[in-house]
């Protein structure tokens, strides 16, 4: 990466203390983790649209798909506020090349899943979305989302990071000239990782690139860009990290040893049987492309898709 990696995170994730009693959530794994890799930009909707800090408890009440803002006791309606605020706010956001959002959960304002939304009679149906975090989404639906209890799932951390640097990478083809050339050198980079992602859109990437020249290359930038965003916000599987191993192992069949090839077929069934982390066969392949000079393979972003100090990769 040749320039910082920006991402908006939830002020109080940071320990900021912006929460309605004046506290904090603070969060070490984004900011002790997570911040050796990342530059934040910290929001908090609630303060900075105005209601001060402490203040009065607040809940999504009404129609699930258009709930209001509202004090818990008080009965306030803040909805209109938030909503005037959040234009703008985003506004700003949009000129911050954030390539990623981390919100804190079950917020009415800004949790991402399952935010309780009370109905007429006062309850609680858990489908709702917080007001910043829906219209953040709306406005920006390329940039990878995440809450920050959802992080603890490794599976979902993985596939969360990983969409943050693929969009970085992406982010600096975008910042040059727009060619055929750059697209299909990204492309070509690029394609194990979304072949782990998603062998659909790997195919269909494949044909869209093969016949850009037939499009104006900013329409085909955007169609990419469309199908790069809904192949990494697939989740890697298991079954497909070991169908793309199997592949990259094919390029090695005339070079490696009868004994390198079984060792390196025992790590991918122990792996598939869960009995090893995907960072164990994908360090020996790493090892096999030095060693016999692999071209093709030496630039995949799929063996190194993010630093290594993260540990995304070492999950049984």
């Amino acid at each position: 990466m040749t320039t910082s990696i920006k991402i908006g995170v939830s002020a109080c994730l940071l320990g900021e203390k912006v929460r309605f009693d004046g506290g904090h959530k603070h969060n070490r794994y984004i900011t002790q983790t997570l911040g050796q890799f990342f530059d934040f930009v910290p929001v908090c909707p609630e303060s900075e649209c105005g209601l001060g800090i402490p203040r009065e408890a607040m809940r999504l009440v009404g129609s699930v798909d258009a709930p209001r803002l509202v004090t818990n006791k008080t009965r306030i309606d803040h909805t209109d506020r938030m909503l005037t605020w959040a234009a703008g706010r985003l506004d700003n956001l949009g000129k911050e090349d954030l390539c990623g959002f981390i919100f804190k959960k079950d917020s009415p304002s800004s949790g991402l899943h399952r935010v309780k939304v009370y109905n007429d009679k006062g309850q609680p149906v858990k489908t709702g979305r917080g007001l910043f975090a829906a219209a953040f989404t709306a406005r920006f639906p390329r940039i990878p989302v995440e809450e920050e209890g959802r992080l603890h799932d490794p599976a979902l951390r993985e596939t969360f990071i990983e969409r943050v640097f693929a969009l970085k990478r992406w982010r600096e083809v975008l910042a040059e000239k727009k060619t055929m050339g750059r697209l299909v050198d990204f492309h070509t980079r690029e394609k194990l990782l979304f072949m782990a992602h998603s062998p659909k859109h790997y195919r269909e990437m494949g044909r869209l690139v093969a016949s850009g020249k037939k499009l104006n290359v900013s329409d085909l930038y955007d169609r990419y860009e469309g199908m790069l965003t809904e192949a990494l916000g697939l989740r890697a599987t298991v079954s497909k990290h070991t169908n793309v191993l199997m592949h990259v192992m094919g390029y090695f069949k005339k070079q490696i040893s009868g004994d390198e090839k079984q060792e390196l077929l025992e790590l991918i069934q122990n792996y598939r049987s869960g009995h090893l982390p995907l960072i164990v066969p994908i360090t020996l392949l790493n090892h096999f492309v030095r060693k016999y000079s692999q071209p093709y393979l030496s630039v995949q972003t799929y063996l190194n898709p993010h630093p290594l100090d993260l540990q995304l990769r070492n999950h049984v």
